[in-house]
């Protein structure tokens, strides 16, 4: 018998902690005062920075938020967001603003706000934000020190787009149960974001959350790596070893790219979901386990299925609560939430006082299509806080995804080229070239994207989003 769980630990309450209210708009204080308090929260109104700082610092102890406007008499906003978190760095802090720019995102973002909202908004945002915010501050405070740094950069993912609130809520109503969670999305997305949002809003949250890309090994290390072996079970194998699913008891493992396993592998995870139990590499023996199991990949699992590279009864046993997470280029409007978080981010890591983007970098970030999404912006703000040479980013540089080299290899025609005097429409010819080798591959594949991709030398992903973005989906064999 496996040792029975602790007891699932009751989510905090919400009910009676302090909110900050800070805006000099009469209405807007006594909406928020009329939301909050219906929601039982406490309010602590404010109609200015310079009395809400002096309100903070008499109420502090009772205050789990602020929600505060950014153009205010006096003190402004953001001399506002910085004197708090000075005082208390771990404070949530909503921005409410009906001026919303670039600066003032990037600028509230960079000095750690929670959130950043534009009025006017819906009450159901701010009741979802608010009570987002609160919880998460209390699950930190009641979480062992040990995991704090996990629940600060790592369970949290930003986004006040409308399919991103839609995340939240889910996350929010699926975290307190122990289900399956089938997380999906294209590469860069967050799914492992996600995945630690489920865990660290769960009853498992004081238990370890542990990871494995179930693309980055081969069948046998895999299932090592998963189902841990006894010593001899193969050459090299001096040592029992614990496999994941046990070394995660009582918490939860998370299994990236699923999709990428073996039929042989499938078969034997599909056993463990089905008995709880889990048998060594090399043994006969199997030992009970007890961990909630999250799943993500960034292919068409349904498409999979039917094209049989993955079983259907196991994509049903990890498919109990599917979780889909939208591209950035579905959410633009979250670029510049995003873009100052990460500037804040590599600034303090890189000990540099980068605090803005010119307007030609954030029209780059704007007009760039993200196939990478989040992780790309990431990397790429990472890269120019790097080399930048002074407090803003004056130009944004992105290597695009196009192919004039791999078009200059490709094609025996590549050192014979001439443009004429009148000159070319370079890229309806690189699109028109793109196409025709991607109708060619699906051609000699009957339609199967997963070998046309493997004859082009791009991912599943890749050759989807081109085929989409190019027209040509009647290609694709049904």
């Amino acid at each position: 018998m496996s040792k029975p769980i602790e007891e699932p630990q009751e989510a905090p309450s919400l009910r009676g902690r302090g909110v900050l209210v800070v805006d000099d708009e009469d209405g807007m204080r006594e909406l928020l005062g009329i939301v909050l308090e219906n929601e039982g929260y406490r309010v602590f109104p404010a109609r200015d920075g310079s009395s809400a700082l002096d309100l903070f610092q008499r109420e502090k102890d009772h205050i789990d938020l602020v929600i505060q406007d950014l153009k205010m008499p006096g003190m402004d906003g953001v001399d506002l967001l910085r004197k708090i978190k000075e005082t208390s760095s771990e404070l949530p802090v909503i921005i409410i603003t009906a001026f919303s720019t670039w600066d003032s995102a990037v600028e509230a973002m960079r000095l750690g706000a929670y959130d950043y909202l534009r009025k006017p908004f819906d009450t159901e945002v701010i009741r979802s934000v608010v009570n987002r915010a609160i919880e998460q501050r209390l699950i930190f405070s009641s979480s062992p020190e040990s995991l704090r740094g996990e629940l600060s950069y790592k369970s949290e993912i930003i986004g006040n787009n409308p399919l991103m609130q839609g995340v939240f809520e889910m996350i929010k109503r699926i975290a307190p149960t122990d289900s399956t969670v089938l997380i999906q999305g294209e590469s860069g997305t967050g799914k492992e974001l996600a995945a630690r949002a489920i865990h660290y809003r769960s009853y498992r949250r004081n238990k370890v959350f542990l990871s494995a890309n179930c693309s980055a090994f081969t069948e046998s290390l895999l299932e090592s790596e998963l189902f841990g072996h006894i010593r001899g079970a193969f050459t090299g194998a001096i040592e029992n070893k614990q496999g994941l699913f046990q070394a995660a008891h009582q918490g939860t493992l998370f299994l990236d790219e699923v999709a990428d396993m073996s039929l042989t592998t499938q078969v034997k995870i599909l056993r463990v979901l089905e008995e709880r139990k889990v048998s060594p590499v090399g043994s006969t023996r199997a030992e009970p386990i007890d961990v909630r199991i999250i799943a993500a990949t960034n292919k068409d699992i349904e498409a999979e299925v039917k094209e049989g590279s993955f079983r259907e009864d196991l994509y049903y046993r990890l498919n109990v609560i599917p979780l889909t997470l939208p591209p950035l280029r579905d959410r633009k409007d979250d670029i510049p939430l995003l873009a100052g978080y990460f500037l804040a981010k590599y600034s303090r890591q890189m000990r540099k006082c980068v605090t803005n983007l010119s307007a030609q970098a954030r029209s780059a970030l704007l007009e760039y299509d993200w196939p990478g999404n989040v992780r790309e912006l990431e990397n790429i703000i990472q890269r120019h806080v790097a080399l930048a040479g002074g407090a803003c980013i004056e130009t944004i540089q992105i290597q695009r995804h196009a192919a004039p080299a791999a078009i200059k290899l490709a094609s025996p025609l590549a050192d014979e080229l001439r443009i004429p005097d009148a000159g070319i429409e370079l890229e309806d010819l690189l699109e028109n070239f793109e196409k025709a080798h991607i109708l060619e591959a699906l051609k000699k594949t009957n339609g199967n994207l997963t070998n046309a991709a493997k004859l082009l030398g791009m991912s599943y992903r890749s050759i989807r989003y081109r085929v989409k973005k190019l027209g040509i989906k009647e290609a694709i064999r049904a």
